[in-house]
């Protein structure tokens, strides 16, 4: 008996291996992200206004400490949570431009000597954590420099069949990871517990993060989450996916295009209301999106959209449903003189220029308290409304269990004089004016009849009888 028993037991053991086996390598059946909930975000993430930093542009110096300068300024503004963009040596081999990109990572443990030390990031995150702020670095976990640490080892890239290693599309100055080797992957999860535990970093944003398998994402978020349970993770792609276990947001890509589509070519407003619709449709419920007019990918709003089409489009972006950006020198009207982003030289924002853009200045410094002060623009829901011309107009609604805010902007040179269809009265107005004053909210307005001038915006409010 006692050798049966052994006997049956190890068949047993085995039947269980074999089974266990079968059910890791067949294949799993695919999860529609829109069916189900996105991951939750903490409070502080959902709250956010996140403000990207060019070191080597945010000031003339293009160090850390000249941030760290600066913390209380962008603290004033309303700015919550610094990304820098990457903190790397950068590669010299098949560079591009004079100075290469800060994407081309040389060591993924280095920092860059020319923004300062290493002690210099870790006083930064500090005084940034000092005054409430949190700080995520870039992290560019697709690609490397052709000269990175990690080109010792080969077979961390994807290689031909002659075992020559490639790069991502046509980004000749980086060579892509192999994801499907799993000592890739191990580096790369332990590189990011580094820097979390030895910086006191709040996250990370993910460079090309929808060209990194969503599968290392989702173990990276498991291992960074039991060294610190409430970071940011931002995704650079549009991927719904991302949003299930291990992105708290990603870009919100398509809606930034059909923007640009609008107030450039003149493409009806409505098709804003319908890319927003097919995003809330594809994705994992209550996903969050990064909203932006402006990155260091993209021209400055200015320079695309012109100075006033730049604000209504940022009137959008801060009142939607969402996270917004802003990017270094956005909120005092910097641009350059062709408005194209300087991710290959050095080029100083141009900080004292402020004074050329008044209403850019004052735009910014209300938009972002407005938009604290009413709960409705951060948790509301989001009711999109009709109005008397919506090629040119958007007309929304967001609400909560204590006000409703209507938002109307014109994306049109052409002044509006039509109707809104607001339901209910009792709206009082709390646009930010240019001088930097907020209309009277005691005001009522006699809605459902709207003005608007050209590249126009009201924003009002109506709270909710007890």
């Amino acid at each position: 008996m006692p050798m049966q028993r052994a006997s049956l037991s190890r068949l047993a053991i085995a039947a269980f291996l074999l089974v266990a086996q079968w059910s890791i390598a067949r294949p799993q059946q695919a999860v529609d992200p829109s069916r189900v909930d996105a991951r939750p975000s903490p409070e502080w993430v959902r709250r956010a206004v996140v403000y990207e930093v060019n070191e080597r542009d945010f000031s003339t110096a293009g160090t850390f400490n000249a941030v760290t300068a600066r913390l209380d300024e962008l603290n004033r503004l309303g700015v919550s949570v610094l990304w820098l963009m990457p903190v790397h040596p950068i590669g010299q081999l098949n560079k591009k431009g004079s100075i290469g990109s800060p994407y081309a990572v040389r060591d993924y443990y280095g920092v860059n000597p020319a923004f300062g030390t290493a002690d210099d990031l870790k006083h930064l995150v500090r005084a940034a954590h000092d005054r409430g702020m949190k700080v995520v670095i870039d992290i560019v976990a697709n690609h490397t420099a052709w000269d990175a640490v990690m080109m010792k080892t080969p077979t961390y890239y994807v290689r031909d069949a002659q075992g020559k290693v490639l790069s991502p599309y046509d980004w000749t100055d980086v060579a892509k990871l192999d994801y499907s080797n799993p000592a890739t992957r191990r580096y790369m999860l332990d590189m990011l517990a580094y820097w979390l535990r030895n910086f006191d970093l709040d996250g990370f944003r993910c460079d090309v993060a929808g060209d990194v398998p969503t599968t290392f994402w989702d173990q990276a978020r498991d291992e960074l989450s039991r060294i610190k349970p409430d970071i940011l993770m931002l995704a650079e792609a549009h991927k719904p996916d991302l949003l299930v276990k291990a992105f708290d947001m990603d870009y919100s890509w398509p809606l930034y295009g059909t923007l640009a589509a609008v107030v450039e070519s003149g493409r009806s407003a409505e098709a804003i209301r319908t890319e927003w619709e097919t995003e809330r449709a594809t994705y994992p419920r209550n996903a969050l999106h990064l909203r932006f007019t402006e990155n260091h990918d993209e021209k400055r709003a200015i320079a695309r959209f012109g100075e006033r089409g730049a604000l209504a489009s940022a009137v959008l972006m801060f009142t939607l449903d969402g996270v917004p950006l802003l990017y270094n020198g956005q909120e005092a009207g910097d641009v350059t003189e062709s408005g194209a982003p300087a991710l290959f030289e050095k080029l100083p924002v141009f900080w004292e220029g402020a004074e050329r853009r008044p209403d850019v200045v004052a735009f910014f410094r209300e938009i972002i308290p407005l938009r604290r002060s009413h709960a409705a623009l951060i948790d509301g829901a989001v009711q999109w409304v009709s109005n008397s011309d919506q090629t040119r107009v958007l007309t929304f609604l967001r609400r909560d269990g204590h006000e409703d805010v209507l938002i109307a902007v014109n994306l049109s040179n052409r002044p509006f004089t039509g109707t809104v269809e607001a339901p209910g009265a009792d709206f009082a107005e709390i646009t930010p004016r240019p001088t930097g004053e907020t209309h009277d909210v005691a005001a009522p307005v006699a809605l459902p009849a709207l003005s608007l001038d050209a590249w126009g915006y009201r924003i009002f409010t109506r709270p909710h009888r007890q």
